[in-house]
């Protein structure tokens, strides 16, 4: 799959001020990252000290998938081109292998 199936299949808005970043527009919704991807990806998931939720995040061509788990059990999802996804990783210091 690529960044640009994935932004073509769902509604995403832009995250203002964060070139490159995306969420999905609507409120939080209880679809995994597996779920919303309707794919095989491997799902990385963190638990940083700088976000109050598990940060679950999915790697594919172009870009990523950066979702975060509230405690109610529903989803962030944030979609974000190969600049937008390293960035965003960066700042919460999350490093894929």
């Amino acid at each position: 799959m690529h960044f640009n199936e994935v932004f073509a299949k769902l509604n995403w808005k832009p995250i203002r001020n964060c070139p490159g970043r995306y969420a999905l527009a609507g409120p939080p919704i209880k679809l995994s990252p597996k779920e919303l991807l309707s794919s095989e990806f491997e799902v990385f998931e963190f638990n940083v000290p700088t976000a109050k939720d598990i940060i679950l995040v999915v790697r594919f061509e172009g870009g990523g998938l950066i979702s975060y788990q509230k405690a109610d059990g529903t989803y962030l999802h944030t979609l974000n081109t190969a600049e937008g996804f390293s960035r965003k990783l960066n700042a919460l210091g999350i490093e894929l292998s």
